[in-house]
């Protein structure tokens, strides 16, 4: 006999449910997804197909904002996502606001995703990694264990956060941080040469020299390389600088390969 309390009536075909689980009304499961023992779903909460929940997550509780007000909000999870053993993710705050994940990621024991955060697809996330509110991440980003970053901070693809890192600003696309505060150590050439050939990782390399000399103001730079170059992904990372409200923390020269 399941021991489970299950009241929502919206779960896909194929779908497992573990005991001793509560699940709100408003939860909504895709098709052969995982539930396993002792998790909660909760809220306006929307998980896709072939997804698996490990015991004791959190899934869609209210956010620890304190403008929250009883809004009616949401956390909207996509498709073949992993979510191990304690992690919590909380819904948006504010009039409709939402936290959303991509697909294929994977998120580690005691992971937190705070509300309103956006995390793209194919990123993984080490143990007790947390993200404050209002965080956007791309597509392909690795984030090490015991990391935390701060509310508001945008993390580019392809880019990796070392472990024990304490981010308060930007991370660019393709880019290695690390440190408290962290700053820019040097490219993810793991993940360019996944995504790129070898002569375009070269020119995105001598971009990243310009835009980190500190002869000049970062933004400046970004400007004039985004005006000479012809490949997309150098124009998307000087499009992210230049974007960039909470600023981009390297020291001078800190690219030298």
């Amino acid at each position: 006999m399941n021991t489970s309390v299950v009241k929502t009536k919206h779960i896909g075909e194929g779908t497992t449910i573990g005991d001793f689980c509560v699940i709100g009304e408003n939860v909504k499961i895709g098709k052969n997804c995982k539930i396993h023992n002792n998790v909660v779903l909760d809220g306006y909460t929307t998980i896709g197909d072939n997804t698996s929940i490990f015991p004791n997550a959190v899934i869609g509780t209210i956010p620890q904002d304190l403008k929250y007000n009883g809004e009616q909000t949401e956390l909207i999870i996509g498709k073949n996502n992993i979510i191990r053993e304690f992690a919590m993710f909380n819904t948006g705050t504010g009039n409709g606001g939402k936290t959303i994940i991509g697909d294929g990621n994977l998120f580690m024991a005691y992971v937190h995703i705070a509300h309103d955060c956006v995390v793209g697809d194919n990123c993984i996330f080490a143990n007790c990694a947390t993200l404050g509110g209002h965080i956007k991440v791309g597509n392909s980003v690795n984030i090490g264990g015991l990391s935390a970053i701060h509310q508001f901070v945008h993390i580019g693809d392809g880019s990796m956060i070392a472990g024990a890192s304490a981010l308060s600003q930007d991370i660019p696309p393709y880019c290695l941080a690390e440190g408290n505060r962290a700053i820019i150590r040097g490219l993810n050439k793991y993940r360019m040469r996944k995504i790129f050939k070898s002569d375009e990782i070269d020119e995105i390399s001598r971009a990243y020299k310009m835009l980190l000399s500190g002869s000049r103001p970062i933004k400046e730079i970004a400007d004039e390389i985004l005006s000479n170059t012809t490949f997309d992904s150098i124009k998307s990372i000087c499009m992210f600088i230049k974007d960039s409200k909470r600023g981009i923390p390297y020291k001078r020269g800190s690219v030298n390969e």
